[in-house]
């Protein structure tokens, strides 16, 4: 190789990322920074808490730590899940020292996507979304392979926790 080639190879910037756990709420494909999560875990016996603000369908137990679930569908002013449909996936994720609990219709799988890609929220949104998202990943590749792309929605992981 050139010292030429070299050296334009060096100077080219590499495209930035960021890993992306993605789930399913109500349909709507959304991401959470997959730093951020401690534990994905399959259906939990959820025991409720008394004058828990609605979002908070109760607390789980974690290999013996108590973990407050939210349910997403609630926290986004969605509706509540069909009692028939399957239970939900529980994303872990810590806020102020405490762990989390992100109740989802199905997690999928770790997407890398620039960060570049990253939108900010359209003026569109429903307010309530736009207080909790950090913005839209456009294009993002449907993984059921169908070739086919979504919208993702980044939520703002402390910004879902800010309960109150």
């Amino acid at each position: 190789m050139d010292a030429a080639l070299a050296t334009r190879r060096a100077t080219v910037p590499a495209t930035a990322e960021t890993s992306v756990l993605t789930l399913t709420v109500a349909g709507q494909l959304c991401g959470v920074p997959v730093l951020g999560v401690r534990d994905i875990l399959g259906p939990q016996a959820i025991t409720p808490i008394p004058l828990a603000p609605p979002e908070v369908a109760g607390g789980l137990n974690l290999r013996g730590r108590i973990v407050t679930a939210v349910d997403l569908r609630r926290r986004l002013g969605l509706p509540s899940r069909d009692p028939n449909a399957s239970p939900p996936m529980s994303v872990v994720v810590e806020g102020g020292g405490e762990l989390y609990a992100l109740l989802a219709d199905s997690v999928g799988d770790v997407l890398a996507l620039p960060e570049a890609s990253l939108a900010p929220n359209p003026p569109t949104l429903d307010p309530l979304w736009r207080e909790v998202c950090a913005g839209v990943h456009q294009d993002v590749p449907d993984s059921s392979g169908g070739g086919a792309s979504r919208l993702l929605i980044m939520l703002d992981v402390e910004r879902i926790l800010d309960i109150g």
